[in-house]
């Protein structure tokens, strides 16, 4: 079984248009994707996770 890609914090921003500063705060409103904390203190967002929070944004703006 294939391990889920893991995107950087900086190329989940890239992606989806958006500032550190904006993504913190949907964070704490609890509307961003999860992110996962790495041993080293580095953040990560799962592609899965990252695509199943698109699809909500799209059906919540339909």
């Amino acid at each position: 079984m294939a391990r889920p890609q893991m995107l950087k914090l900086s190329e989940v921003l890239n992606e989806i248009k958006m500032s550190r500063a904006a993504f913190y705060r949907m964070r704490a409103r609890g509307q961003a994707p999860r992110l996962q904390k790495l041993p080293n203190g580095h953040l990560r967002v799962s592609r899965t996770d990252l695509d199943a929070w698109w699809a909500r944004c799209e059906e919540r703006a339909a």
